[in-house]
């Protein structure tokens, strides 16, 4: 098979499978490892499939995404080692932002003690738990209602958005790898997220590695537009190492 043939060929044998070794591969394919691996990386360029340690699996199209309850029962230990990272980056007197979601829920505890500080959030979630602590001042965008995610979207977030002030957004993200950086199946979800990116002296964008390598329709900003990209350890070597030959600079932490 010529080399067009044999990708093709790697493709429908992993929607059947999934997830294939390179040893799998050599053996479906009777080629060598240099060869599937000149072809993985082929495919990987063009954003059809991603490399895991020893093997390869699909990139995944996310069109929709889990509710928040959901959401809040997954990766736990992941979400908690990123969202203390990201705390340990607010001083007192800020003003931060809290995007919607569960790894930013799991902020909350986590800044109380914070002296002075200002947060600004969409998630009403993060609302609830903050109304018991009278020495943070809080903010709700407003916007409409988003029940999947118990959050404010749209326009009217974003409109709110562009009259304040923020030190430090955290933002969320369904989705990501390198190549369409953070993404989401939720057009609502984009204008509010891109007006962050504006209005912040500095944005992390806080993602556990399960969400690498899935992608949503609607893209929200290249990797290399956030100040810091904070996610777990469990990332895969050959993103971490794409990531940083392009200067995204990349906090890893392991789960609790």
């Amino acid at each position: 098979m010529i080399p067009d043939q044999r990708r093709e060929h790697i493709l429908k044998l992993l929607q059947e499978r999934h997830v294939l070794s390179i040893n799998e591969l050599t053996s479906l394919l009777s080629v060598s490892h240099m060869t599937v691996r000149r072809d993985i990386q082929a495919l990987e360029n063009d954003g059809k499939v991603l490399s895991v340690t020893g093997g390869v699996r699909l990139a995944a199209r996310l069109k929709s995404e889990p509710s928040y309850l959901a959401k809040a029962q997954l990766e736990v230990p992941a979400k908690r080692a990123i969202a203390r990272a990201a705390a340990e980056l607010v001083r007192e007197n800020f003003t931060v932002f809290l995007d919607a979601g569960t790894t930013m829920l799991q902020m909350v505890p986590m800044l109380t003690d914070k002296a002075g500080l200002t947060v600004i959030t969409n998630d009403f979630n993060v609302v609830g738990h903050l109304m018991e602590y009278p020495n943070i001042e809080l903010v709700h965008t407003g916007g409409v209602v988003s029940h999947t995610d118990h959050s404010s979207v749209g326009q009217f977030t974003a409109d709110f958005l562009s009259r304040v002030n923020v030190d430090l957004a955290f933002i969320a993200s369904s989705s990501w790898d390198v190549d369409r950086g953070s993404t989401t199946p939720s057009e609502a979800k984009v204008v509010a997220k891109q007006q962050l990116l504006r209005i912040a002296s500095k944005s992390v964008l806080a993602v556990d590695s399960t969400k690498y390598g899935k992608f949503g329709t609607f893209r929200v900003a290249r990797l290399e537009q956030f100040d810091t990209i904070i996610s777990d350890d469990r990332l895969p070597r050959s993103a971490v190492e794409d990531m940083r030959s392009r200067d995204v600079r990349l906090q890893l932490v392991p789960p609790e």
